[in-house]
């Protein structure tokens, strides 16, 4: 093992501190999903000339188009995050930043395949992050997917 290699070992992220970064990031989306819901909420009871008591109907087509704006919102706070300096809001008191795998700069379709893979992979139960405890380098699905890593950063 080289010396590169073994300090990369060693700036490996725990599980536990991706998972307390998901926790934070949880509440910038839910902030977001509120606002997106007031306004679909407005949008239902004045353009739709709806009862203002009644709510949108549950699984109907615009509780779906709610969810795929909530989903694309996060989306771009999250790819957005990544791009300007490799770290979401929840990424910071970790110490985590996110980098290529190789030498080079992450593109934002590789940035958005980690969101789409993360996604799939928080709805699997969390398992493309449990995965990380048996990789042999520690990666998750969408680390591996999208040619990317986490890195934990050492104190100043």
């Amino acid at each position: 093992m080289s010396e590169h290699d073994a300090a990369a070992a060693r700036m490996r992220p725990w599980i536990g501190w991706r998972l307390a970064a998901l926790f934070y990031d949880l509440w910038p989306a839910l902030a977001m999903w509120f606002a997106l819901g007031f306004v679909f909420a407005l949008g239902h009871t004045f353009l739709g000339h709806h009862d203002p008591r009644e709510n949108i109907e549950p699984l109907g087509a615009l509780q779906w188009l709610l969810w795929a704006c909530c989903w694309t919102v996060t989306g771009l706070y999250a790819v957005t995050s990544w791009q300007r300096g490799g770290q979401t809001l929840g990424m910071r008191p970790w110490r985590l930043r996110l980098v290529a795998s190789e030498d080079g700069a992450v593109t934002r379709r590789a940035l958005w395949r980690r969101y789409a893979i993360g996604t799939l992979s928080l709805l699997a139960g969390g398992l493309g992050f449990w995965w990380a405890w048996f990789d042999r380098d520690g990666l998750t699905w969408h680390d591996r997917a999208s040619g990317t890593r986490l890195l934990r950063e050492p104190k100043r």
